[in-house]
Order: structure tokens, then sequence, then C-alpha cells
């Protein structure tokens, strides 16, 4: 059984520290910092571009709970990649469609392209008869994801666990600057920039993230991991 989830607080099922490892019976659940402080712009939706589309960081994190337990995410380096590209690619929880450009059926949380939500669609058997309705249509199938809180901030996670080799998700869970670095160009397929990496550098720190850290910048202006993580995971409440 789940611990309770705590409003605006992130729960994973069974947390390891990054220095440890964990037999497969041994469980255990800590709250993670609220998520307010990894996406602190996502407070309210007042003045949102796409009210319809906002969620606040309380309304986000039930829904990312969720998603933590039904893909089994238990590693704070990885849970801390799945929170960051959804802010970065959501505009901090204000979209879950894509405006700029507008590309047809590109949305959710992370943003995934339409084949990507086509395949997550298919993964989730309470959605099979609706699916059936909606056919390939990249806009319809769209919809069905975002009219579920849980599904809409569940792709990331599920995109980490399903199209991630295992050799990228090793890289992910060491905690380092380039496990998340070849996370991003080698499996999202994105450029790092520096405001992508400032932003997972906030969520890293807000997880006190441990473990080998690069001084590698992604580009000007950037801290390097080593100065923008502590040396703990600083998790609160059980």
């Amino acid at each position: 059984m789940f611990a309770s989830l705590i409003v605006g607080a992130l729960v994973l099922p069974s947390l390891v520290p990054l220095s440890m490892a964990a037999p497969a019976d041994t469980l255990w659940k800590r709250a993670l910092p609220s998520l307010l402080t990894m996406v602190p712009k996502a407070s309210t939706c007042a003045g949102a571009p796409s009210p319809a589309e906002c969620k606040t960081a309380d309304e986000a994190a039930p829904f990312i709970n969720q998603s933590f337990r039904t893909y089994a995410i238990t590693s704070s380096a990885e849970a801390a990649a799945i929170i960051s590209i959804m802010a970065f690619e959501s505009g901090d929880f204000k979209y879950n469609i894509n405006h700029f450009p507008g590309t047809a059926g590109q949305g959710t949380r992370n943003m995934q392209y339409p084949e990507y939500n086509l395949k997550y669609a298919q993964s989730i058997p309470e959605l099979k008869d609706k699916l059936a309705a909606a056919g390939t249509d990249p806009k319809a199938v769209l919809a069905l994801l975002t009219a579920n809180g849980a599904y809409d901030f569940g792709s990331a996670a599920w995109f980490l666990k399903t199209q991630c080799s295992d050799t990228i998700r090793a890289g992910l869970k060491s905690g380092s600057l380039a496990g998340w670095q070849a996370y991003i160009t080698q499996c999202v397929q994105t450029t790092v920039t520096p405001d992508r990496q400032a932003g997972w550098e906030k969520v890293a720190n807000a997880l006190g993230l441990s473990g080998h850290r690069s001084r590698e910048k992604a580009g000007t202006g950037v801290k390097s991991l080593s100065k923008a993580l502590n040396g703990h995971l600083h998790l609160a409440g059980l």
C-alpha cells in the first residue's frame, strides 16, 4: 500500500538514495519537497494564456505521484528529469497543447510528438474503446490524453520507461550532468540549452541529488552541477 498523498508534495513509491542499492523486496516511501519549490512559477493560473490548460503545482502533484506509481519510478534522479522536462516543455504547467509553432497533435505535459502520443494512448487499456473511435487523428488522440490529468501528467514517466534504453536510464540514475544530457539528446532527441539545464538543476537541487557531478556547462552563465546540487537527499515526511 502507498502512503496517502501529501498536497503539493511528491512521493516516490520506493525512493533509493543514489549512493545505495536496495534489494528488490526492500521498499520504502518518502515525500519529496513541495513541487512548488521545484516549479515556483506554478503557484497560480491567474492570467494564464490558456486557462483551460493550466495547472498549479498543487493540482499537478497528485497526478505526478500517480505517474511514479504507475510506471515504477523509484529513482530521485529520474524523478528530477521527469519533473523538469514537464515544467520546461509546458511553460511551468501552463500548457498541454503545442501552440508554438502549433504542431497538430503535439502535447501532454512533456509536449510529446503525435506518434508518441498514439503509442502512449495505445498503452492505456481504459482508452481502448475511445481510441478506436478516434482512430489515428492526432488531435483526437491528444484530446483523449489531455482530458485526464493522470494521463496528461503521466506521459513523461511513460516515455522514460518505454522509450529510453537501459543505458540511458542507468546514466540518468547516476545523477550526473552527463547522464541527464544523454537523456535529453539521445532519448528525447532535443538540444541541451542553458534554460533547460537551469530548470533541471533547480529540481535536482530541491531533491538534493548526490553522486558524481561534472563541471561541464551547457552555456555561459549556467552554474556547474557541482555547485548546483547538495550532497544528500532532503525528503520531508513519510
